[in-house]
């Protein structure tokens, strides 16, 4: 086993594992910006060392100062969290390079799965579903308008490199597509230095279901159930349960097999998450793998009770798994909200500044990941991520419950959060009945003045003004245009 363990990451994921360090007898390193000095994760690890200036690619981006670090305080490997380098195959390689053990899965692994046009191919010849799409990325718009009319409208038009809902656009006829495609490519250039996009046929009303993994180095790959993350915004999760309350015994089963199938078949280790598209007819469909730990991993681990970060970390140690498939037993039921410093009844704003007074709900089943406190500044740098609330009851409805009754004990004051969408979003009639879908929460959102700009649903703002996001993107348009 690792005696330490730099953490390449920051806010409560760092918290997370320096506490699942602890409880191994492993000695931490934390790695902190100017802006996070006096952040929690600095407080609890072991040692701690400045990698640089607040911005992120001067700090928790800073490979070279990453690995001075790791190496001058004689770590024996670094936990990348979630984010940041999580996904970099080619940070594991310099790792290795350093002899240092990057705690996730291989690099060519990661390679594979992260180009999303290589993964679909991948898994179709592993006898994984995929939704109908281009082969490949499609180099012209005369493409993309043949492969769009070979697979029916709509269409969703992807970034190959992508993730986290950077580069997507769904068009509904030619016209959106042929104004979408170019908005995509140049936000996907933007994100990932490739604006690369393909095309997928669009489920309407469809469900995100994903498959939690764990992976050992001698081919043994086991599932721990599925986790619904269908209540979403602008394809970023906002709220995640597991199990899935649209999943039959027999579905929860067959969709398992598909997802240790698939991992299978590429060689997978470490923890990592199969995530599909359900359509109204109950068909899966592969849609992409995140080769990390995920944000919402919490869920799962309520309801199997296994702790998936000490689980990745004795994998990477090259320990072989403690459980086989029979042995996961799923207990009851788990709902999480991302408790975010953003105002929602300002188009999301973000809400950097000062916590006057935090105070966490508590009481049976209830579990929260965080990093914040009274008196903690939330930087303006960073992911508006303060808190995770997790709820567990021995079924949906009593979750439910458990998670309005802490929801209205979380107290956070100085700074706008998310609080109340979240109570709003429990009370409504068409979530408790489990009646929800990827488009839902906009919907419930838009109510009397949502409106579609740029192929996005978005909400208007008190002044009139539409999403950043969308304003953003016109602009790296005009600046891809003038580039040529």
């Amino acid at each position: 086993m690792f005696a330490k363990v730099l953490i390449a990451n920051r806010g409560e994921i760092a918290v997370r594992i320096i506490r699942a360090c602890q409880e191994m007898g492993i000695a931490t390193v934390a790695i902190y910006s100017e802006a996070d000095r006096e952040a929690l994760h600095v407080r609890l690890a072991d040692e701690a060392f400045c990698v640089g200036p607040a911005p992120s690619s001067k700090s928790y981006l800073n490979v070279p100062n990453i690995l001075s670090t790791a190496l001058l305080l004689g770590a024996d490997a670094i936990h990348p969290g979630y984010g940041y380098l999580s996904e970099r195959a080619s940070f594991a390689e310099m790792c290795a390079s350093h002899g240092l053990v990057f705690i996730g899965p291989s690099p060519a692994v990661m390679e594979l799965m992260g180009d999303k046009i290589a993964a679909r191919r991948r898994m179709a010849q592993a006898g994984v579903p995929v939704l109908p799409g281009s082969d490949g990325p499609v180099r012209s718009l005369a493409e993309a308008v043949q492969v769009a009319s070979q697979i029916g409208y709509p269409v969703m038009i992807k970034a190959a490199a992508g993730g986290g809902g950077k580069g997507m656009r769904l068009a509904h006829d030619q016209e959106e597509l042929e104004r979408f495609v170019p908005l995509a490519r140049a936000e996907a250039q933007a994100a990932f230095g490739d604006g690369s996009v393909y095309l997928e046929k669009y489920l309407e009303n469809a469900r995100h279901i994903e498959v939690q993994l764990l992976g050992d180095n001698s081919g043994h790959v086991i599932h721990l159930g599925e986790r619904e993350c269908s209540v979403q915004r602008r394809h970023q999760k906002v709220l995640e349960e597991a199990p899935s309350s649209l999943l039959t015994p027999a579905e929860r089963a067959r969709l398992g097999e598909i997802a240790v199938q698939g991992a299978k078949a590429v060689g997978y280790t470490s923890t990592g998450t199969m995530e599909f598209l359900v359509d109204q007819d109950r068909h899966f469909y592969f849609c992409e793998m995140n080769t990390r730990i995920q944000v919402e991993h919490g869920v799962t681990e309520m309801v199997a009770g296994v702790d998936l970060v000490q689980e990745q970390i004795r994998i990477a140690a090259g320990e072989p798994l403690r459980w086989t498939q029979d042995q996961i037993q799923l207990r009851g039921h788990a709902i999480e909200c991302r408790i975010n410093a953003e105002n929602p009844d300002a188009d999301f704003r973000p809400s950097p500044g000062v916590i006057q007074f935090y105070h966490a709900p508590g009481g049976y089943g209830i579990r929260v990941d965080s990093h914040v406190f009274s008196g903690y500044e939330v930087p303006p740098f960073y992911d508006s991520l303060l808190a995770k609330l997790i709820a567990w009851g021995e079924n949906r409805p009593q979750a439910i419950a458990r998670l309005r009754r802490a929801l209205e004990e979380y107290t956070i004051e100085g700074i706008e959060t998310n609080l109340p969408l979240h109570r709003r979003i429990l009370q409504e009639k068409a979530f408790q009945d489990g009646e929800i879908s990827t488009t839902w929460l906009e919907r419930f959102l838009a109510g009397a003045h949502g409106q579609r700009v740029n192929g996005q649903l978005v909400t208007w703002s008190a002044d009139g003004g539409h999403s950043l996001n969308t304003a953003q993107t016109e602009g790296l348009v005009q600046l891809h245009q003038q580039a040529g």
